[in-house]
């Protein structure tokens, strides 16, 4: 029967895996497969298994709860091997890759930043700041000015929102980048004006939530930094 992956581990970790769920709608128990000096925890994949928020938040959970305990290798949500022995086979043909992946993340963490902005604030600011925008903006108001002068509003906030949009996360990335080891950098969209992982050393994880903040204080009035972590190093591995 197929199996399902979470992790790969050192042997040395305490692999502590009883009572915890994993994905499927009735899952199976977690169990180890274990190859000369490295281990994966596996469960017997469903036959049910979607990307589901209970079969998401079962894979996290497992992969939260071995992170508390040592460092893993967190695999994405989804990966199915044929057996036992096809796990095993791949923990012994790449031990030495899988072992120098786990020393690298020891002692080390993921953050993850997102920068919204809210649509009002961003809107109003442009005004503020545009002097084209805002005298556009008062002969449309009160339902005056032409159809010209609605259509070029509208084209200067569309060339306008996005170069703000990019000043704003150049001034996040500036100021996290010299504190973390490595980034992922996603591509911003009409959510997220900024979304980035970021793997940190422990040593720094204090200082790096702090910039955080300071770096929304300083962005202003709508504009929010949410920050995810520390975490398994899910985007590192």
């Amino acid at each position: 029967m197929s199996v399902y992956v979470y992790a790969i581990t050192r042997e040395s970790h305490p692999l502590d895996v009883d009572g915890l769920k994993g994905v499927g709608e009735s899952p199976s128990e977690l169990r180890v497969v274990r190859g000369d000096s490295l281990c994966a925890v596996v469960s017997e994949a469903p036959d049910d298994l979607a990307v589901k928020r209970r079969d998401l938040q079962a894979h996290f959970d497992v992969l939260d709860h071995l992170w508390g305990d040592g460092t893993v290798l967190p695999l994405s949500f989804g990966f199915v091997a044929q057996d036992d022995d096809a796990v095993r086979t791949v923990l012994e043909s790449r031990a030495q890759e899988f072992s120098q992946r786990l020393e690298e993340l020891t002692g080390r963490a993921e953050f993850n930043v997102k920068g919204v902005q809210e649509e009002d604030m961003a809107l109003r600011a442009i005004l503020e700041t545009s002097e084209q925008a805002r005298a556009l903006n008062d002969a449309i108001r009160g339902g005056g000015g032409t159809y010209e002068d609605k259509l070029a509003l509208g084209q200067l906030i569309a060339q306008e929102l996005p170069a703000r949009q990019e000043a704003l996360a150049a001034e996040v990335l500036d100021a996290l980048r010299p504190l973390a080891l490595s980034e992922k950098l996603a591509q911003p969209s009409k959510q997220y004006f900024v979304n980035v992982s970021f793997l940190v050393d422990g040593e720094r994880s204090e200082e790096f939530a702090r910039t955080v903040q300071e770096v929304e204080q300083r962005c202003g009035d709508g504009v929010e930094l949410r920050l995810r972590g520390p975490l398994p190093p899910y985007s590192f591995t």
